[in-house]
């Protein structure tokens, strides 16, 4: 697997996890200003099944942030999520708040390489994939990498924290 593309300084994610150690591959399209699902463009773009493309949200969970990862073909649960890191209840972060703690932008969330380590919950869906792919850390890049890869950049639990 390619460590970054080439021509490229790299983003937090892919740098964070060349000095991990951790294989990837990058997949860079050109991203539509447009577009609405940022997830589902990439998969239409890179051609792959949509259920092995992840997005990261951001939730408020009793007070602190969390990370969860779900298939860009579903949503959140929040009650699942809040479960999972032992938490009463959960909410949608703020936009702006995820952009400062994670320092990308909305869209281009990577759940590697984020200026705050967050606990970090990644939907149990992943393990039924050799790879998945998850925000490079900009619109339109993508990184490829096994579940297992994931959860260990990120020092992740798996979950089953998605809905359809």
């Amino acid at each position: 697997m390619a460590r970054r593309p080439e021509g490229s300084a790299g983003t937090p994610a892919t740098v964070w996890l060349s000095q991990a150690g951790i294989p990837f591959t990058t997949h860079a399209y050109p991203h539509e200003p447009s577009a609405t699902s940022f997830g589902l463009e990439a998969a239409q773009k890179l051609g792959i099944e949509p259920g092995r493309v992840f997005k990261t949200l951001l939730a408020d969970a009793d007070g602190r942030l969390v990370v969860g990862v779900v298939p860009v073909t579903g949503q959140l649960d929040l009650k699942a999520l809040a479960a999972a890191v032992g938490a009463k209840k959960a909410v949608m972060a703020d936009p702006s708040l995820a952009e400062r703690k994670t320092g990308y932008v909305v869209g281009g969330i990577s759940p590697v390489g984020q200026k705050s380590r967050l606990t970090t919950v990644v939907d149990d869906s992943a393990l039924t994939f050799d790879t998945v792919f998850v925000s490079g850390g900009r619109r339109g890049f993508d990184i490829e990498l096994a579940p297992a890869d994931l959860a260990r950049a990120t020092a992740a639990l798996f979950a089953a924290i998605a809905r359809a």
